[in-house]
């Protein structure tokens, strides 16, 4: 059965993992990210007979009108959106409320947040005349629970990002559509390079990896149409 994820963040970490794990279990893949290089770079680490399933859509998912227009271009592609992973995040090593400037605080709220909820709103409708879908999004532990490494910008982001998962399930569980939160504790991802101070090598390779991370969203989007894996903890040992 002919099965199309759209992965938002899909250049690096978390959203790469996640397209080449699917496209390795027989997904089409969509490949979102605001460059192209790196999410050709996504497909050219597929296995060769995976990399016909893969495909990207350069898009900066924090303006709307051109999250719209490139979830058309995936539709005309592929047909149809079976699932949205939102997994596009940012961050900037000037995070503390008391070096956080206006532009980068918006600029973290349009890609953690909005863009999700821009990515959402474009796959919905065709969601609900089907009467199916999954939407995964990657939140964060900070997403749970504040703390001062994260800033208040990122973690802001991810308690919306919590909510607007809730909602979903509130508003489209009856028409058949589910969504699901996943908080995964420190993961070794490029986006660590943005902490003021980034962890050592010997720190990542104890963290959780990217890997991991897919593995729980391939949970979500496998469990039968009757069940909701609203949000899913998962740290490191």
């Amino acid at each position: 059965m002919k099965r199309t994820a759209l992965v938002t963040g899909a250049g690096s970490g978390i959203g790469r993992a996640v397209a080449l794990r699917l496209a390795a279990d027989g997904w089409e893949v969509a490949l979102v990210g605001r460059r192209a290089d790196p999410l050709e770079a996504t497909i050219a680490l597929a296995a060769r007979e995976d990399q016909k399933r893969l495909a990207s859509f350069p898009c900066d998912i924090g303006r709307a009108a051109a999250v719209q227009g490139m979830a058309d271009q995936v539709a005309a592609r592929f047909g149809q959106i079976d699932a949205l992973v939102n997994a596009a995040a940012v961050n900037t090593p000037r995070r503390s409320f008391e070096v956080l400037t206006l532009e980068e605080y918006t600029r973290l709220l349009d890609t953690n947040l909005h863009g999700a909820y821009y990515c959402a709103q474009a796959v919905l409708p065709a969601m609900r005349r089907r009467g199916s879908g999954t939407i995964v999004n990657i939140n964060s532990e900070a997403g749970r629970a504040a703390n001062a490494k994260a800033g208040p910008a990122y973690v802001m982001a991810k308690f919306g990002m919590a909510g607007l998962t809730q909602s979903i399930n509130a508003e489209e569980r009856a028409r058949g559509i589910r969504a699901c939160s996943i908080f995964p504790g420190d993961v070794n991802t490029p986006l660590l390079d943005q902490r003021p101070q980034p962890p050592p090598p010997e720190a990542r390779a104890n963290m959780l990896q990217p890997e991991d991370v897919a593995a729980c969203v391939c949970l979500a989007l496998a469990l039968p149409a009757r069940a909701i894996l609203e949000e899913l903890v998962v740290r490191p040992r």
